[in-house]
């Protein structure tokens, strides 16, 4: 693919398109499991500075963030 191709009005707004998808699916996944846990992990994480829970979330975004790119690659 030239470098030209790159510029490609369908191309680029397809890539756009995917990336909030991505998004999308990713904001989501964290909200059902944030519901699904028995605490709010944003609260636990930010006010109680829970450093082993923030590690375990981190963990789980990357995950997350790596199954939704894989499935948007196809």
């Amino acid at each position: 693919m030239n470098p030209s191709e790159w510029l490609n009005p369908h191309i680029v707004l397809g890539s756009i398109l995917y990336a909030l998808i991505g998004v999308l699916v990713f904001w989501i996944s964290f909200v059902v499991i944030d519901k699904l846990t028995p605490y709010k992990l944003w609260e636990e994480i930010v006010e109680h500075k829970n450093m082993a829970l923030a590690v375990v979330v981190a963990a789980m975004c990357i995950s997350i963030g790596q199954i939704v790119a894989a499935a948007i690659h196809g």
